[in-house]
């Protein structure tokens, strides 16, 4: 598992809702929700974060926390 350093984490924001991330396993979570309430994931590839709006999942409320 890739962990990315808290100076780039800190850096980055979610492309949609614009908010801060954070690392989940393989995954960047965005703390804050889109227009209807939906939160977003974005995969880090080879450690390397793939921030593509695109690209994001779409996570329910359960999968959050």
């Amino acid at each position: 598992m890739s962990n990315l350093s808290a100076q780039l984490t800190a850096q980055l924001r979610c492309p949609i809702t614009g908010s801060v991330l954070e690392q989940r396993g393989q995954q960047l979570v965005s703390l804050g929700t889109g227009p209807n309430g939906e939160t977003y994931g974005y995969s880090i590839v080879e450690g390397i974060p793939v921030m593509l709006a695109n690209e994001a999942t779409s996570l329910d409320a359960k999968s959050k926390g």
